[in-house]
């Protein structure tokens, strides 16, 4: 590309570091700012990354220099600081989920045309080589067609290594909205959008009991469903099944495996940019890895890199989009709606499925 594209951090907490290390990988990314709730936090992320620390996240917003804001702050602020970024008229890409509802979601998105601005959303952990290969190998007919997936996030919660863990346990939080976001959207990619939910969710125990520096000792009343169990129906056919728990001690589940009519094929875990990727012989008696066709050499940062280049040339569309994102959000808020009022779910939003990263070419595959 003739130039970068610069970018602002709203947000300096634990996930700050993966941006600014991720975000070199990619010339096109130019970080020049960031900003925190916390000044002494921003100033000591911009000593240590050698950028601009702006005294309060309105400052950075209304900096000329920043084209696009990153919006890393907690996930109940993510549709407030979007909308903020847009109306200060700035591309926003925000951690997920995208939104803690679709509500806010549909506004995000209705501003950013309204302005004619690009919004993403991570995970984009699908633009990695791991789950890059498994949608070659799903779009060559590997598997034949599609006809179900099998999706398991399950262990006993955070509160046992997070230094913050409460949000996890709020409306809002839990199992689906923090962990849903990198399968419902790696099988979004995989699969397409989905037209149909149901869902089945539960909580084990009231209260969680925070055994990590610095809160330990502290009780945490539980405000969220911590077990879920939902089937998806996808636009194109076939079916999902999506556990997800903080509840459950851990067990050798797959992350997440695809059946069509002609094989299976195990998909890596969608919290990662790599991992293998195994498709069931042809004597059905072994599973044999696939070799990566796609780079596996990127990290955050590799969805804000797409949208950048989308900006300088509208006529692409970006993978990680704000579409993408709010169906991911519609669809994970669905469970519990099924749920509660004991009913499948009709899904009100859709989504281009993501295209396809191109084979080739290396760590320029996203410039395409």
């Amino acid at each position: 590309m003739s130039r970068k594209v610069n970018v602002g951090i709203v947000g300096c907490g634990n996930i700050s570091d993966a941006y600014f290390i991720g975000s070199k990988k990619f010339d096109i990314l130019n970080i020049v700012a960031c900003a925190d709730l916390d000044p002494a936090r921003a100033q000591a992320k911009a000593a240590q990354y050698g950028i601009r620390a702006c005294a309060t996240v309105k400052d950075l917003l209304n900096d000329p220099e920043v084209e696009v804001v990153v919006n890393l702050t907690v996930p109940k602020a993510h549709a407030e600081v979007n909308v903020l970024a847009l109306k200060a008229g700035k591309h926003a890409y925000c951690e997920k989920p995208f939104a803690l509802n679709s509500k806010d979601g549909a506004k995000v998105l209705a501003l950013a045309a309204k302005k004619n601005l690009l919004v993403g959303s991570a995970p984009d952990t699908f633009l990695g080589g791991g789950i890059q290969t498994a949608r070659k190998a799903v779009d060559d007919g590997a598997i034949g067609r599609p006809v179900a997936a099998l999706a398991f996030m399950t262990c006993r919660g955070h509160e046992s290594w997070h230094p913050s863990p409460q949000f996890y346990y709020q409306k809002g939080g839990g199992p689906m909205f923090d962990m849903g976001p990198y399968y419902v959207t790696a099988l979004v990619n995989l699969l397409g959008p989905v037209t149909r939910v149901a869902g089945s969710t539960s909580t084990a125990f009231p209260e969680r009991l925070i055994t990590s520096q610095p809160l330990a000792g502290t009780r945490v009343p539980v405000e969220t469903p911590t077990h879920l169990t939902g089937t998806l129906d996808f636009a194109g056919g076939g079916t999902g099944t999506l556990v997800m728990s903080f509840d459950t001690w851990p067990y050798p589940l797959p992350c997440l495996v695809l059946y069509g009519t002609e094989s299976t094929l195990e998909v890596p875990d969608p919290n990662s940019f790599g991992g293998p990727v195994r498709l069931r012989s042809k004597d059905g008696k072994t599973y044999d890895e696939l070799p990566h066709t796609h780079t596996t050499d990127r990290g955050r940062g590799a969805g804000v890199a797409d949208m950048a280049y989308s900006i300088l040339r509208r006529d692409r569309a970006h993978r990680a989009s704000g579409q993408l994102a709010q169906h991911v959000v519609e669809i994970m808020e669905s469970f519990e709606k099924s749920s509660v009022s004991n009913r499948h779910v009709l899904l009100k939003t859709t989504c281009a499925r993501p295209a396809a990263l191109p084979v080739g070419l290396g760590a320029n595959e996203l410039d395409a």
